[in-house]
C-alpha cells in the first residue's frame, strides 16, 4: 500500500441540495410585497403621513371654505386629497424607507437572493398600489359621507397609475442618491412644498404668481388637475396625463443610472 493512499474506507461527503425548486417570480414578488405592507402599516408615522393627514385635510377642507371653492368645494378637494396620498404614499414613504434599508445593508443582501434587485422594486411597487386601494377606500367613504359624489371612476385609474409611477420613480432617485437623513429631511420638506404651492390639492388657477404657471408642470399638479377631471366627468385631461407620462419615464431612466444599492 502507498504511504499516500488512505488506510481505511473512504468517507462519503453528504451533498446538500434543495428538496423543493425556487417559489416563482410572481410568488416573490407578493411576499416582500406582503413584508412592505405590514412594515407600513405597524409605523406609526408612516401610517399618519399617508392617511391621517390627508383624511384631516379632506375633513378641513370639506368642511369649511379656506380656499374659496364655493358650495362644491368637495369635486375639487377630494381629488386633490387622493393626489396627496399618492404623493405620501409613493414619494415620501417609499424614499424613507428605502433610504434607512440601503443604510442598513437590506437592498444589497435582498439584491443577492432570489428576489433580486428587479423583485424588489416591483414588491414595493406592488406594496404602494395595495395601499393606495386602501387609502382610495377610506378617503372616498369619508368623502362620500361628506357629501362628494363623483361623475366618473373608470379615467382616474390611468391617472393614478402614472401619478404613482412616477411619485415611486422620485422616491427611488432620492432614496438611491442621498444619505438617508438627508432623504428624511429632503422628502418631508419637498410633501410640505408640494402640498402648500404643487397645485395638489388646491388648482394651479388658486395659487399666485409664478405657482400658476408652474404648478400644472410638476406631478402634483398634473396628477391634481387629472383626477379633478376624471372624477369631475370632465374626460381625460391629456395634457396632465403627458406630463405624468415624462415625469415617470424621464426619473426612471433617471434611477436606472445613478441608483446607488449600497
Amino acid at each position: 500500500m502507498s504511504a499516500t493512499e488512505p488506510s481505511g474506507p473512504t468517507r462519503q461527503v453528504p451533498v446538500l441540495a434543495p428538496d423543493h425548486d425556487p417559489a416563482p417570480a410572481w410568488r416573490r414578488v407578493l411576499a416582500q410585497a406582503a413584508f412592505e405592507v405590514r412594515a407600513l402599516v405597524r409605523n406609526g408615522e408612516q401610517l399618519l403621513l399617508t392617511l391621517v393627514l390627508p383624511v384631516l385635510v379632506l375633513v378641513v377642507l370639506g368642511r369649511t371654505d379656506l380656499l374659496g371653492l364655493g358650495e362644491d368645494r368637495l369635486a375639487v378637494v377630494t381629488p386633490g386629497v387622493l393626489a396627496l396620498a399618492v404623493m405620501s404614499t409613493g414619494l415620501t414613504s417609499q424614499a424613507i424607507s428605502t433610504a434607512f434599508d440601503r443604510r442598513a445593508g437590506v437592498l444589497r443582501l435582498l439584491a443577492t437572493t432570489p428576489l433580486g434587485r428587479g423583485g424588489l422594486v416591483a414588491g414595493k411597487v406592488v406594496a404602494v398600489l395595495v395601499v393606495e386601494v386602501g387609502q382610495v377606500l377610506v378617503i372616498g367613504g369619508v368623502a362620500v359621507a361628506l357629501g362628494w359624489r363623483p361623475a366618473q371612476l373608470a379615467g382616474s385609474m390611468l391617472s393614478l397609475v402614472l401619478g404613482t409611477w412616477a411619485f415611486v420613480a422620485l422616491g427611488l432617485l432620492l432614496a438611491g442618491t442621498m444619505r438617508a437623513e438627508a432623504v428624511l429631511g429632503a422628502a418631508n420638506l419637498l410633501w410640505i412644498l408640494l402640498l402648500v404651492g404643487g397645485g395638489i390639492v388646491a388648482p394651479a388657477d388658486r395659487l399666485p404668481g409664478p405657482l400658476a404657471v408652474l404648478a400644472p408642470l410638476l406631478p402634483s399638479g398634473a396628477l391634481g388637475d387629472a383626477l379633478r377631471a376624471t372624477l369631475g366627468g370632465h374626460g381625460l385631461p391629456i395634457g396632465a396625463l403627458v406630463v405624468l407620462t415624462v415625469w415617470a419615464v424621464g426619473v426612471s431612466a433617471l434611477v436606472a443610472r445613478t441608483f446607488r444599492w449600497s
